[in-house]
């Protein structure tokens, strides 16, 4: 974070992604919310976070996803899965 009161785009690109994992301070989450409303970058970043995540949402052992309203084939899943595996593994 920059001494401003607004955050940068790669300030928030981190902060969106840590959202996912934990519940970011109530000003973060304000200053990223003001951001997101400016910046369509970072929002569509963040919807990408958002449908990778639902799309990864993937039963190791049968397959099945868990939520059925996924509209991705079982093909791209499995791509998108074994992606952010390899990134993970990096």
């Amino acid at each position: 974070m920059t001494g401003h009161w607004m955050f940068h785009c790669k300030d928030v690109s981190r902060k969106v992604s840590e959202t996912m994992d934990r519940k970011l301070p109530f000003h973060h989450r304000i200053l990223i919310r003001v951001h997101l409303m400016m910046c369509k970058y970072c929002a569509r970043f963040r919807q990408q976070l958002l449908l990778l995540r639902k799309a990864s949402r993937i039963d190791d052992l049968t397959g099945d996803a868990r939520n059925q309203d996924l509209s991705l084939s079982v093909e791209a899943r499995s791509r998108m899965k074994n992606a952010l595996k390899s990134l993970n593994e990096h």
